[in-house]
C-alpha cells in the first residue's frame, strides 16, 4: 500500500494502491472511505472529498500549478485522463516541460472540478477548465471539452447531453450517511 504519511491530508478508510505514482505529495488532500487503484499517475494538486473511487490507470496532468478537485461521491474509471494543464502548441515557443520558462509555448492552466455524484466511464478524456457539475456522467470514450449540466448524461467526441440521470436514490443514500447535499 501507498505511504500515506507523504500526503498533506488524508482521511480516514482510505486505500491507494503502492503502483501509484503521485509528483507532488505535499499537495494531496483525500478525504475519507477512497480507494485509489495501480497505475495512478498524478501530476497536479489533488483535493478529493469522500467516498471516491479512482479506477486503474488514471493520468491527471497539468504540474504544480494544476488541480483537479473531486467532490464527495465521485468516481474515475480506468484508463481516462484528466488535463488541467497544456501548452497550447501555437507557436509562442517551444513545447514541453523541460523548457526553461523564458522559451516555452504559452500554457493553459486551468482547475478540473467533479461537483457531487459526478462520474467518468473508462478512457473518457476531460479538457482544462471543465466542470463536471453535480450528477454528470460521462460515457466511454468520450471527450469533454465544455462545462455540463446538471444529472445529464454525457457521450460522444465532444460529449454531448443524451439523457437525463435520476437523482433521488443517490441524494437519500448520502443523506443517510451524514451529507446534506444541496440538490442542483
Amino acid at each position: 500500500m501507498y505511504d500515506l504519511k507523504k500526503l498533506k491530508s488524508v482521511g480516514d478508510d482510505v486505500f491507494i494502491s503502492e503502483n501509484v505514482e503521485i509528483r507532488r505529495p505535499h499537495l494531496v488532500k483525500i478525504g475519507s472511505h477512497n480507494a485509489i487503484d495501480t497505475g495512478f499517475y498524478c501530476t497536479t494538486n489533488l483535493d478529493i472529498g469522500d467516498y471516491i473511487h479512482i479506477g486503474p490507470y488514471v493520468t491527471v496532468i497539468g504540474g504544480a500549478n494544476g488541480l483537479l478537485k473531486m467532490a464527495n461521491f465521485t468516481t474515475i474509471a480506468a484508463g481516462s485522463r484528466i488535463v488541467c494543464g497544456s501548452d497550447l502548441h501555437l507557436g509562442a515557443g517551444l513545447i514541453g516541460p523541460t523548457i526553461p520558462e523564458q522559451y516555452r509555448d504559452d500554457v493553459l492552466i486551468k482547475p478540473v472540478i467533479f461537483e457531487d455524484f459526478a462520474s467518468v466511464a473508462t478512457n473518457v478524456v476531460i479538457a482544462a477548465g471543465i466542470t463536471l457539475a453535480q450528477g454528470t456522467v460521462i460515457g466511454a470514450n468520450s471527450f469533454v471539452n465544455k462545462n455540463t449540466e446538471p444529472w445529464t448524461i454525457y457521450v460522444g467526441n465532444p460529449a454531448k447531453p443524451v439523457k437525463i440521470r435520476s437523482k433521488e436514490k443517490m441524494i437519500k443514500y448520502a443523506k443517510e450517511l451524514g451529507y446534506d447535499i444541496g440538490v442542483k
